[in-house]
């Protein structure tokens, strides 16, 4: 992809950078992740239902859909409503260790650094609790927590549970945000490899 378009995505993305982010001193944890991972029973849609205040993710009807690509590489499509528009961004999903699957990692405009994304536990039929972090300059590190469903909602039991092994890992649960799932869109902005598209 240009840089050119990497630019105008993020310059629509600057009023959400004053949102709190997650900072900690010190290095990352390395949490237990999901046992015996099934990256096939994990393809397909997943809604965003809580998340941490993130730069990159300020709008609602938030989802991922994984998929095989044609070259037989990990696929994956983010949308979210913003500005009454569907934004979608590709990119790719790798697996760095194949000794541990559900630590995955995203790509996205084929230029930026990978970002850690893992499955801390799921059923693969309803729920996933993902967690990230990212070191920096080795002093601090900037966290993330996702609760995600199959469906537009979960069980409050389910996040209740979802936020508590976040919380476990450090993960300031309290900040986690509601993402609303009901949205009226009036058009589409696409981002891949291969450029910009609107309809």
């Amino acid at each position: 992809m240009s840089s050119t378009y990497l630019y105008l995505y993020l310059l629509l993305l600057l009023p959400p950078l004053s949102s709190p982010q997650s900072f900690h001193w010190g290095s990352c944890h390395s949490p237990q992740v999901q046992e015996d991972f099934r990256l096939d029973q994990y393809l397909g849609r997943w809604y965003l239902i809580q998340k941490m205040p993130a730069f990159f993710a300020p709008g609602k009807c938030i989802s991922a859909n994984y998929s095989l690509s044609e070259e037989g590489g990990l696929q994956v499509l983010t949308s979210q409503s913003y500005w009454d528009r569907k934004w979608v961004v590709e990119g790719e999903a790798v697996i760095l260790d194949r000794n541990q699957p559900a630590k995955l990692s995203l790509n996205f405009f084929y230029i930026a650094p990978l970002s850690p994304t893992w499955v801390l536990s799921t059923d693969y039929d309803s729920y996933s609790v993902v967690y990230s972090c990212t070191d920096v300059l080795g002093v601090f590190h900037l966290d993330y927590g996702w609760i995600l469903s199959r469906s537009a909602s979960l069980p409050p039991d389910v996040l209740h549970r979802g936020e508590e092994l976040l919380r476990h890992l450090g993960v300031d649960a309290s900040k986690m945000q509601e993402v609303e799932q009901d949205c009226e869109e009036e058009g589409s902005i696409t981002f891949s490899q291969s450029g910009l598209s609107m309809t």
